[in-house]
């Protein structure tokens, strides 16, 4: 197998990280529309995103050369997007937010550790110190240094949150194995799981108009960290350094808590600062001490 080119790897794993950030942008967002049924948002922001991909300019020309992918990566990245949405809304209902946050966050480590299993690829072990160090900042920011106190009568909600941790970490792997599918096709994927939210919403809630407000946030919620962010996260994973992607991905709670202070919508305590600290730690770590290893792929060719 030849080596794939470092300038290809470089620019998809950046793909990646302003992924990332785009994600750390939704908190603030959905402030504006936390009032909303949970998938009839979904339903709403992935339609929007759905479209939005399939009008973006593409190597594919024409409309239908965008829907076209093998099926196993439409069920791949439909199961996943969907699958990981719905596992996490049920979460919330079992379990106290804190912890089911807590867990989920462990898929930016699956991600570095899943990345171990792949044909050629390695991780070192400053990419994994790195990842449990951003885990660690992650958790001091959560529960403010106080732990968390998991309960036997949550259970339920545990094993959803690690569920969709599972699920997200095993998709951003198994994304790899489709490099050759561009990402335009992403477009039709979204729109399968905005209908399947739909569906979900019409069985299990009531339905509620948006007012202006929340429309206009629906609208950017579906544009950036629906629409461009999975796209990016499609090129980033299929093309670019999976180890450094899970680390940076702690950066998305981080720069989501940042974010909601500066709007007002947080309050301040001493958990934030270390896990700063310990974000940029751990990306040191996985960045500048994990950067001299060697890994040998298929060159795919340009991402897209």
């Amino acid at each position: 197998m030849s080596a794939k080119p470092h300038s290809l790897r470089s620019r998809a794993t950046v793909k990646g990280v302003i992924a990332i950030v785009l994600w750390s942008s939704l908190a603030l967002l959905a402030l504006v529309t936390r009032d909303l049924p949970a998938f009839e948002v979904l339903a709403i922001t992935f339609g929007i995103g759905g479209l939005a991909n399939l009008l973006m300019p593409s190597s594919q020309q024409g409309l239908s050369a965008r829907w076209r992918q093998p099926w196993a990566a439409f069920a791949l990245t439909v199961f996943s997007l969907f699958g990981y949405h719905a596992l996490y809304f049920v979460a919330f209902r079992f379990a106290p937010a804190v912890e089911v946050n807590l867990i989920n966050y462990l898929w930016p480590l699956l991600i570095v550790m899943f990345a171990m299993l792949l044909p050629g690829a390695s991780v070192n072990r400053w990419q994994i110190a790195g990842s449990l160090t951003g885990l660690s900042g992650v958790a001091f920011m959560m529960t403010g240094g106080s732990g968390a106190e998991l309960s036997a009568k949550h259970l339920t909600g545990y094993g959803c949150a690690f569920a969709a941790a599972l699920v997200w970490s095993s998709y951003s792997v198994l994304n790899r194995r489709f490099h050759a599918v561009s990402s335009s096709s992403l477009g039709a994927s979204c729109m399968a799981v905005a209908l399947l939210a739909a569906l979900a919403h019409l069985a299990f809630e009531t339905t509620i108009m948006p007012d202006v407000w929340q429309c206009a946030f629906l609208v950017l919620m579906g544009l950036g960290p629906v629409g461009i962010a999975f796209r990016l996260w499609d090129q980033g994973t299929k093309h670019g350094d999976l180890g450094v992607l899970g680390t940076l991905s702690y950066a998305a709670p981080v720069l989501s808590t940042l974010l909601l202070l500066l709007g007002g919508r947080a309050e301040a305590h001493w958990g934030q600062a270390v896990a700063v600290a310990l974000l940029l730690l751990g990306a040191w770590l996985s960045v500048h001490l994990g950067r001299d290893r060697t890994v040998n792929e298929p060159n795919p060719g340009q991402a897209n």
